[in-house]
Order: structure tokens, then sequence, then C-alpha cells
């Protein structure tokens, strides 16, 4: 009787220990590939779990075909539909098929690239659904709307609303990939983008409320160094140019030429150039280059990424207040006009000068 119990009990602890291993089997292979969140076009074919498996697995997007058969059939999760999706190995089993499962497409896609502007914004979506550019603008630029979305997003403030911002939420709908479908209402399209603004920034909340800019001002900045960088390693060094120079008596000025074009309604710089009179239009309060306009220009230029906002917040310390790029984008840094100008010489005299 006695051997039987021992049988019994090492029958008990093998069959535990059996369950604790599958489930930490099944467990490891539910789990994201990798922390790599660069996403992979994955073309899905109609057809089998099986074959569905084996083109994930076939990218790197998940660890184990027979477990992500397994999972689908124990969850029921098994009308995957077909399309081509936007995939990354930081997602897991369950997420994967659950866009699988919704056929979140990149058909029903729209990706906003850092430092896109309302305009961009506003053409990229009328492209995709069936509102209509005038209808966008018209909404984003309505005052009882600006309103209402001033009283639930603790980061937009009055400052939105100076007469002289062409776009009230210009910098704040926040640039990435967005499901929407043919028939989304633009306010549902605002609420999302800016619902993912909110969830970006609360984790420097305390950093925005304790700086000595204004979240406006942070915004705005973080806007200038998204399109003055030509690499985007060097936006701390730029934040920390305009920094000096916000700060300094000698530069009563930003001088970005990136406001300038804003101001002047010029989205594509390599076809249209600034004209004196543009260049020196100090009516217009984006224009930096004006010698009267001192400081930051009255509002965002542009949607900045969350890195240009960190620059920001915390920017690299330097004593430097010019910058220039050449050709490949390098950056060269000056201390003062004489330095920036020989630099600008020397990168022309080698025919690295691309300005």
């Amino acid at each position: 009787m006695k051997r039987f119990r021992n049988i019994a009990l090492a029958l008990v602890v093998i069959s535990f220990f059996l369950v604790v291993a599958v489930c930490t089997f099944y467990n490891i292979n539910m789990a994201k590939v990798s922390n790599d969140n660069t996403p992979k076009e994955v073309t899905i074919k109609a057809g089998s779990i099986n074959s569905i498996a084996n083109t994930l697995k076939e990218n790197n997007l998940i660890k184990n075909i027979t477990i992500f058969k397994v999972y689908t059939r124990l969850t029921n999760k098994i009308n995957l539909k077909a399309g081509t999706y936007n995939f990354s190995e930081d997602m897991g089993v369950k997420k994967i098929v659950s866009l699988l499962e919704e056929g979140k497409t990149n058909e029903n896609n729209i990706t906003f690239k850092e430092g896109i502007n309302v305009r961009g914004i506003a053409k990229l979506i009328s492209k995709k659904t069936n509102n209509s550019y005038d209808s966008i603008i018209t909404i984003m630029n309505d005052n009882n709307y600006i309103d209402e979305l001033i009283s639930k997003y603790w980061f937009l403030t009055n400052d939105i609303k100076n007469k002289n911002i062409y776009y009230p939420l210009e910098g704040y709908l926040f640039p990435d990939t967005y499901n929407v479908m043919k028939d989304t209402d633009i306010k549902d399209i605002i609420t999302k983008m800016l619902d993912e603004t909110d969830n970006k920034l609360s984790k420097y909340k305390d950093s925005i409320t304790n700086n000595k800019l204004s979240i406006h001002e942070i915004i705005t900045l973080a806007s200038v160094v998204e399109l003055e960088v030509a690499n985007k390693d060097d936006r701390k060094s730029v934040a920390g140019i305009f920094l000096n120079r916000l700060d300094s008596k000698y530069f009563p000025t930003l001088g970005s030429d990136a406001t300038s074009y804003y101001g002047a309604k010029i989205d594509d710089w390599s076809t249209n150039r600034l004209t004196s009179v543009e260049l020196n239009d100090c009516s217009n309060k984006y224009n930096t280059r004006c010698a009267y306009n001192k400081g930051l220009p009255v509002g965002p230029i542009g949607n900045p990424s969350i890195e240009s906002i960190e620059a920001v917040l915390n920017p690299e310390k330097h004593n430097y207040y010019y910058f220039v790029n050449d050709c490949k984008g390098k950056l060269y840094m000056s201390k003062n006009e004489t330095e920036h100008n020989n630099i600008i010489n020397k990168l022309k005299k080698e025919n690295n000068w691309c300005a």
C-alpha cells in the first residue's frame, strides 16, 4: 500500500512539473520575438491557420508555429483576415492575432510622418476617408470645438487660441500610424491623435510643469527642432543652440528658416524658395528671421516626435549659437558668426554646401 502511495505521489509531482514545463514553454513562445518595434509590412494570403503561421514565422514575428496554432484554436480565433499588415517583432502572438482577427490592414492605416503639419494631415485624411480637406480645416479652426478640447486635455491651453496662429491644434496631433475606416468622422481621428499625444506626454508631465518654458513654448520649439535637424541624433544639440539664443540678449530672434517657410505656407522647400518680401515680413508672427519678431514663433510649425520634445526638455548643454549641415547631413556648430561663415565658405569650396 505504501508503495502505491509513493508511486501516486511521484506521479503527482511529475505531472505538476510537466504542467509547469508546458505552461512555461507555452508562455515563452507566446511572447514577443524581440524588443524591436520596427514595422514590417507583411502580406497575409487567404488560407489555413497553418499557412498564416508559416508566413509569420518566416518574417520572424512568432517563435513557434505550433503554439500559434494552439492559441488560435483554444481561443477560437480562427477567422483571420487576409491583407497587408504592419507587424513588428515586439508584438507577441496575442496582439498579432487580434490585428488579424479585426482585419486592421495597411489599407485602413494612415501614417503621419514626424514633423508633418496640419495641412499635410488634412490632405492625407481626405484621401483615405470621406472627410474633405476643407471640412477638416474648418473643424480644426472651429472655436467652440477648440474650447471643448482645451477643457478635455491638460496640454492644450488658451495659448493655442492666439489670433495669429494658423491652426490651433498644430503641434499637438501626434505623428504616428492610425487605423481608420472610410467613414470615420474627422473628430474621431483628432481624438485618436490627441489621446496619443496625452499618452506620450504624460510621462513627462513633471518635467513640463517645472520647465521655464510653457507647454505651448516647449511644443513650439520641439516642432522647430524637428524640421531643422538633418540627422535625428542631433536633436539635443540643435535644441541647445536654440535655447542658448533664447537666453542671450545678443540674439533677439531665433533665426530659423523653417519658421519662415511655414509662415509663408510653403511646404515644399526644394521647389519653392522664400522671397525677400517673405523673409522680411514682420507682420507674420511665425517669421523668426525678422529682426522685430523676438523669441519663438507664435506657435508650432508642425507636429513633432516625442524625441524632439525630449530634446527640448533635456537639451545638450554647450556654448554654441550657430549651426549648419553639409550635404550629407553632418552638423557643424559654431560659437560666433565669424566661425559660422568660415564653415560655410569651407563647405562651399568643397562642394559640400547644399542650402
